[in-house]
């Protein structure tokens, strides 16, 4: 994978962040740091772009003609269905 360079400004105080994170050991140097914001951010994307998708598929499944113990069974079963 080939790498690109950035030149990023960032205030005294996020700088000294940064250095604190390396010097604690969490990371080895600064693109370290940056590159884990970066996947942390995508993840986080990722996530709520999948709960938009469900929000959107709840509202466009209408109001449902289920009662509230109908629904909570339901949701039980899709549960225990996807960690069997």
């Amino acid at each position: 994978m080939s790498t690109v360079r950035k030149t990023i400004t960032l205030t005294e105080k996020q700088e000294q962040w940064i250095k604190a994170q390396i010097s604690c050991g969490d990371f080895t140097n600064e693109s370290e740091y940056v590159r884990a914001l970066i996947r942390r951010d995508q993840a986080e994307r990722e996530k709520l772009i999948a709960l938009k998708a469900a929000i959107q598929e709840g509202l466009d499944s209408g109001v449902s003609d289920d009662n509230l113990d109908d629904i909570w069974a339901q949701a039980e079963k899709r549960h225990q269905d996807a960690h069997a």
